[in-house]
């Protein structure tokens, strides 16, 4: 039986172009700035953000951790939704290494708006720790990859210059919310000081992130990258996989979206099922069972019975992401699995 992994973007195989490049990479000691192919990935990296320069990390995990250690001091207080990647998912390195305190607001959909940032900023009290820093997720995750309005990211970025703060950008998946607003990525990022991409996500690159920013600030973050583990010798090879990755990759995000739609509209029509085609802006689908059915049954029975992997995002909800290597007969397979155990399934709750 084929699987069919519809579980994450980060499952994917690098491709033959990026095993080809990684075999012939140049390299060199990272640590002593003498890695050629990881120098080029970040100028490339920089330039396509818009920023100064950039730092090739090992995970997205540890590119926000650099960020928020350069960014911040311990006891210092940041602002952030309360279901983004950075507090739910990251061990709560924000706090055990950086020493900062996440202060969490409830985004729509996901992404802070004025109204957030405003009632979340300390005011200057003796009693309080100081606010430093907004943290945004664009595409987020838990939202169902969800895209920041431009007009609404604008507006966080005038509040968060009026009050002193900057902004850090969690873009993992970026170029899907690029691709998703038929814009640049740099039209995204211009609107914060620091921004994260993810290569091993929808890029498929095997390993790897950059974190972007100013000269100064990733001069900064370069000594923290190497506090906590992060400094690479030849790693070139990995970068010459995130060279490819910008490259041809980005630029065919779109079929995944339409994959992901295709698959929206199929189980939509599924009685037990929960969704709303038009909330799926990108590559995630994320499903509400009605009351009654069990998230984690249907999806070890999709394993067992059809090949088709994909994750629970609660007790009711089911989580699907498509991705290079997932085509339309997949979805096809998917939504056909859903659908037969789901007849039973109601027909046992009648």
């Amino acid at each position: 039986m084929k699987m069919i992994d519809l579980r994450s973007d980060t499952v994917t195989q690098p491709t033959a172009a990026m095993r080809e490049a990684m075999f012939r990479a140049e390299v060199g000691d990272d640590v002593y700035g003498e890695d050629p192919t990881i120098k080029a990935l970040e100028e490339k990296g920089a330039a396509l953000l818009g920023k100064e320069k950039a730092l090739f990390c090992p995970s997205g995990t540890m590119s926000n951790l650099v960020a928020l250690l350069t960014h911040l001091q311990p006891g210092n207080e940041f602002i952030i939704d309360y279901r983004s990647h950075i507090y739910q998912y990251e061990v709560g390195g924000c706090a055990a290494l950086a020493g900062a305190i996440p202060h969490t607001a409830r985004g729509d959909r996901g992404h802070l708006g004025v109204r957030n940032i405003e009632a979340a900023i300390r005011e200057e009290n003796i009693h309080y720790p100081e606010t430093k820093l907004v943290c945004l997720e664009n595409t987020h995750n838990l939202a169902g990859g969800t895209v920041m309005p431009m007009a609404q990211l604008a507006d966080v970025s005038a509040c968060a210059k009026e009050h002193g703060l900057k902004i850090h950008l969690d873009g993992a998946r970026l170029f899907n919310a690029a691709t998703a607003l038929h814009l640049p990525a740099s039209e995204i990022t211009q609107y914060v000081d620091t921004v994260n991409i993810c290569l091993s996500k929808g890029l498929a690159a095997p390993v790897g992130s950059l974190l972007c920013g100013t000269e100064e600030f990733i001069i900064k973050a370069r000594k923290k990258r190497k506090m906590v583990g992060g400094g690479m010798r030849q790693a070139g090879f990995l970068a010459a996989a995130g060279i490819v990755a910008l490259e041809d990759m980005t630029g065919r995000l779109a079929e995944d979206h339409a994959l992901a739609q295709k698959l929206a509209l199929g189980l939509a029509a599924i009685p037990g099922v929960v969704l709303d085609p038009a909330q799926v802006e990108t590559n995630i689908v994320k499903i509400d069972l009605v009351a009654g059915l069990d998230a984690g049954e249907i999806v070890s029975q999709l394993k067992a019975d059809y090949g088709v992997l994909c994750g629970t995002a609660g007790k009711n909800s089911i989580r699907f992401v498509t991705h290079y290597q997932i085509d339309a007969a997949d979805i096809d397979v998917a939504i056909q699995g859903i659908k037969e155990l789901l007849v039973v399934k109601m027909k046992a709750l009648s």
